[in-house]
């Protein structure tokens, strides 16, 4: 249980808290020291059309798929397979498959810069994930973890927000279409879970892809341009060069604030951790104010609180009944309903 706790609160803080307890200057830094040590390969580029959503624009083919391990776990298997459509940008995907289950819903699993998919490769934590019946998928976006190469130092994930989102959006559509040349796999129910930009990604993504049903964020980036005024994750000698108006007006397309209002079909949960300085707190409330009038909303004052809340496995659980049959959804409320709640449900569905 030790194991699984620490791997949840590492998933976690990824994206709220490591951030909080670091600073953006470590993680950025570490990052570009670990990348800048080789000169960049030339590579052909492919055709993407970072103004669209949408894979409609872009001419992304994928290339031959590397399974690189498999292991074989008592209540699991994990593949890992290096997956590339975009030149110089492969991709390691983590595929959890629970035993004994025919063709289960499948839950991307995406959290925020700065990340890497160590989580993944920890067996504690991915029995939790797979538990119950689910596929678990787990990757990291654009601009991320050993997708973050040959690269300038003043290049980095919000620097170039644009590209960073629309090709991690482009990605999700990707590998959902990957996924569904299998045969071992429910793409008629499909999920997302992310945390930070990852939840960024997720609320995109469903935006644009109608296969994900489901998604379950917690302190999603957003609300452009009070995030780039105020977000802690961004070094104040940059600052200035976000704000301006050139600037935002590539990434407004981009703003879950516009597109929140469009999911009335999905089911969507979003947490949001209030000590956590990433995202402002103006910004969040106009997150949470741009859901739709069904999804749930709860807020924590802090981390400890959410810990207290969401300890065991039920950080996920709310997106497993949500994904899975009507039937099945229903039996499990009970347990669902005895979780602690941050705050008071109101009206509207939300947590105040």
């Amino acid at each position: 249980m030790q194991g699984w706790r620490r791997a949840v609160q590492g998933c976690i803080s990824l994206g709220v808290l490591w951030l909080l307890m670091q600073g953006p200057g470590i993680a950025r830094g570490q990052q570009v020291a670990a990348n800048s040590t080789q000169p960049p390969p030339v590579h052909a580029r492919s055709s993407e059309d970072w103004n669209s959503l949408s894979l409609a624009g872009s001419d992304l083919r994928t290339e031959e798929q590397i399974l690189g391990a498999k292991d074989d776990l008592p209540s699991f298997t994990r593949e890992l397979i290096r997956v590339k459509w975009r030149p110089g940008d492969p991709i390691d995907l983590y595929v959890m498959l629970p035993k004994g289950v025919s063709k289960p819903p499948v839950i991307l699993y995406l959290y925020t810069y700065p990340s890497e998919t160590d989580h993944f490769r920890n067996n504690e934590y991915c029995e939790h994930l797979t538990r119950d019946g689910f596929a678990a998928v787990g990757f990291v976006s654009a601009l991320t973890g050993h997708r973050y190469a040959h690269r300038p130092m003043k290049e980095w994930f919000v620097s170039e927000l644009q590209e960073s989102l629309v090709t991690s959006v482009h990605d999700v559509q990707m590998i959902l279409n990957s996924l569904s040349t299998r045969d071992d796999l429910d793409l008629s129910r499909v999920g997302m879970f992310g945390t930070g930009s990852g939840g960024t990604i997720a609320i995109l993504a469903a935006a644009t892809d109608p296969r994900i049903k489901t998604i379950d964020v917690i302190n999603p980036w957003g609300d452009w341009p009070e995030w780039m005024a105020s977000s802690s994750i961004i070094p104040e000698n940059e600052r200035p060069d976000y704000v301006k108006p050139e600037f935002l007006r590539r990434v407004s397309g981009l703003d879950p604030v516009e597109w929140l209002p469009k999911l009335n079909d999905r089911s969507i949960r979003i947490q949001q951790l209030l000590d956590d300085g990433v995202t402002p707190k103006l910004a969040r409330d106009r997150i949470d104010s741009a859901a739709p009038a069904k999804a749930v909303i709860v807020r924590y004052e802090n981390s400890r609180e959410f810990f207290r809340a969401v300890s065991g496995a039920r950080p996920f659980q709310w997106i497993k009944d949500a994904v899975r049959p009507p039937a099945q959804a229903q039996s499990s409320a009970a347990t669902a309903q005895k979780w602690p709640s941050a705050t008071q449900v109101t009206e509207a569905g939300r947590h105040d």
